[in-house]
């Protein structure tokens, strides 16, 4: 986006003293000390619903962003060109880190703190940030169609590079896997506790700040089965260490001493993370890019992901045990 911040913040109640550019937006020091300004792309009913709902985790006494309003009262500033953009206030501390077990537990344990704050939320939750029934079964049937498609691509060609003969030789037995998860939720359904969630709860939206830890950048939530966010964390922190199942157990075990998990969110766990989600990242990633040119990084990704996944089955016996 090109824009002159400067024109946007205007629109609100605090004295502007520096901008400087950031990863995806600006960070401002304010009168009202550091801010974020980030380009909105949702809703002005979408922004109102999350700056109502942040407020009231706020008063959960969970640590997470606040919408800044406009001098009008608006959660959104629009400018010159119709563009909408929100201000928000920054934390100041560390992303969860990777390589630590506390840090990852805790991790969990906010996200825990933070759905079940969420039910306490007594207004009324617009149709709109629902997400449908059935959804995770029509994503992965989804998912499905787009790794046969990028496999009929592969096999029709004559000359095949190193990531497509790696690709090839190891389809099946990821594409099995995808068919038994979506078999299984086209039989059992999505069990859970439905409610706020994150949407894009992994390590760098989990914040240790001087106070304690903060979520932040909800840009991505929604209103469905709060076991997701769980599964997202739970994925990224395995992955970086190698499906691991004393820290998986560890994780699920720190979640569910602050909010109790049912025996059929159990099973939805294991649903989203029996789906062999990596391999249809890498696939579609690479399908959807310049092939012409092969990154030696999606080779290394295909293969860092076929070194994991006996350990990966592994942990998933131990979590389907708790699910029979």
């Amino acid at each position: 986006m090109y824009i002159r911040p400067e024109q946007v913040l205007e629109q609100y109640d605090f004295e502007v003293k520096a901008v400087q550019k950031g990863r995806d937006g600006y960070l401002c020091d304010t009168s009202r000390g550091t801010l974020v300004l980030k380009e909105y792309r949702g809703s002005k009913e979408r922004a109102e619903f999350l700056a109502g709902m942040l407020t009231h985790l706020r008063s959960e006494h969970i640590l997470v962003e606040t919408v800044i309003r406009t001098k009008e009262g608006e959660p959104l500033a629009v400018s010159e060109d119709e563009s909408k953009y929100m201000v928000k206030a920054a934390f100041c501390g560390t992303e969860c880190d990777t390589k630590s077990r506390d840090s990852m537990l805790a991790g969990a344990g906010a996200l825990a703190k933070l759905h079940h704050a969420a039910c306490s939320y007594e207004g009324e939750v617009p149709e709109f940030v629902k997400v449908g029934e059935n959804e995770l079964l029509y994503l992965y049937e989804k998912h499905n169609r787009e790794l046969r498609k990028v496999k009929n691509y592969i096999r029709g060609k004559k000359k095949k590079n190193e990531f497509e003969v790696m690709f090839a030789d190891h389809y099946a037995r990821f594409m099995e896997k995808a068919e038994a998860v979506t078999i299984r939720l086209s039989e059992a359904g999505e069990q859970g506790r439905v409610g706020f969630c994150h949407g894009d709860y992994n390590q760098h939206n989990v914040i240790f700040s001087m106070q304690e830890i903060a979520v932040v950048h909800f840009d991505n939530f929604s209103y469905q089965i709060q076991v997701g966010d769980l599964a997202n964390f739970m994925r990224k922190m395995l992955e970086k260490n190698g499906w691991n199942t004393g820290l998986g157990t560890d994780l699920i075990a720190a979640y569910d001493k602050v909010r109790r998990l049912s025996k059929q969110e159990l099973e939805c766990l294991y649903s989203y993370l029996a789906y062999p989600e990596k391999f249809w990242k890498i696939a579609n990633r690479y399908y959807n890019t310049h092939k012409a040119w092969l990154s030696g990084r999606s080779i290394e990704k295909l293969e860092k992901l076929i070194r994991q996944e006996e350990q990966k089955e592994q942990f998933l016996q131990m979590l389907f045990h708790f699910t029979t």
